[in-house]
């Protein structure tokens, strides 16, 4: 299975920019889809997960100004980002896990979308 970020880009303190994320390959089902982020000098971290049930949990930092939706029948999640401030800028990556075609398990990783706030 396969992800591709896609949306980051440079933005200034307080504008909003929106990431994308598709999977593709052998999938059967997916249950959780979620965003992590790797800042400069910093290990990754969680951002955002939406599970299959619709569930969302946000880290502390981006609650009230990140929202991760999803499109199930596209296999696609969305991280539409507001607010953001410089401390945001990291790689943005997408992860997701589930079952493929063969009914095993799959864990896989995005290559990654920079995202850069400054002025």
């Amino acid at each position: 299975v396969q992800l591709a970020e896609s949306g980051g880009g440079l933005v200034q303190p307080g504008g909003s920019l929106n990431l994308s994320c598709t999977a593709s390959g052998s999938i059967y089902s997916i249950d959780d889809i979620a965003w992590y982020r790797q800042g400069p000098g910093n290990e990754r971290e969680f951002v955002a997960i939406r599970t299959s049930g619709g569930s969302t949990n946000y880290d502390y930092s981006v609650e009230g100004r990140f929202a991760i939706s999803r499109v199930n029948a596209e296999n696609t999640v969305y991280l539409q980002m507001s607010s953001l401030k410089p401390e945001d800028t990291a790689v943005y990556y997408c992860n997701a896990r589930g079952y493929d075609s063969h009914g095993k398990t799959f864990d896989s990783w995005g290559q990654g979308t920079q995202v850069t706030v400054s002025s």
